[in-house]
């Protein structure tokens, strides 16, 4: 199921769009909002967005609004949407121009827009979505073959002869493996080593408090250490 989200303040061009992409396909959820606030709430929900669609006009009659383009930063600011699609809706030619240059947006339609071109971004997303599945790791556990979706997995501890992965519903303890075979095996750039014993999932993280040395994960009360010769590191991570 992919989840897109419309950010249109007109009513009659939400509903169109609305209406649009829920007859391409079953596999789409639709979430709309009318205003940059309300945009900002589903923003901050408990769910993972495939796409947005953003009308860069917010302001009715005001031509010189860009609320689009500035809750597009919003969501870029985010690190889980660093690289979602973004497709702005516009009638003002050069606003779309803004946009592509700051922002890496994927597509534009212009107003009035036609069916054809909304269905053609669903297909585009649809289909790159198929292509990049969920990554995940093969490990054994009690002699078994198991396969692990790197998105559950909070963090990563290296153990006595072993490494336990600390998953969202429940610990595994994986023998005769070590913290730095398992990081070979899942995507570059998604887990942060940042203690010699641990490695944290990028997108797991709350927080990284430097004066304290540990690393706050969503959603869990669980803390990561962060190891001395890893705090400047982190440091210039968290500062940009």
């Amino acid at each position: 199921m992919t989840h897109v989200m419309i950010l249109e303040d007109d009513r009659a061009s939400m509903e169109a769009l609305k209406k649009i992409l829920m007859e391409y396909s079953g596999d789409v959820c639709v979430h709309t909002a009318s205003s940059y606030d309300e945009a900002r709430k589903l923003l901050d929900a408990d769910i993972h967005y495939g796409l947005f669609l953003l009308d860069v006009n917010l302001g009715g009659e005001d031509r010189e609004d860009i609320g689009g383009i500035l809750f597009a930063r919003e969501i870029r600011e985010k690190f889980r949407y660093t690289f979602t699609p973004v497709v702005m809706i516009t009638a003002v030619g050069a606003m779309e121009m803004q946009a592509y240059r700051e922002l890496h947006c994927y597509q534009y339609i212009m107003k009035p827009f036609l069916p054809e071109q909304v269905q053609e971004v669903v297909q585009k997303v649809l289909a790159k979505e198929k292509q990049e599945e969920e990554p995940s790791i093969v490990v054994k556990r009690d002699g078994v073959n198991y396969q692990v979706k790197c998105a559950d997995i909070r963090y990563i501890e290296a153990i006595h002869r072993g490494v336990c992965l600390h998953l969202k519903e429940e610990n595994w303890n994986v023998p005769y493996v070590t913290l730095k075979q398992i990081l070979s095996k899942v995507p570059e750039g998604m887990f942060l080593k940042c203690h010699r014993m641990f490695a944290v999932n990028l997108r797991e993280v709350e927080y990284y408090d430097t004066v304290n040395r540990i690393v706050k994960l969503k959603d869990c009360t669980d803390v990561v250490e962060i190891g001395v010769t890893y705090k400047t590191e982190i440091g210039r991570l968290v500062s940009g």
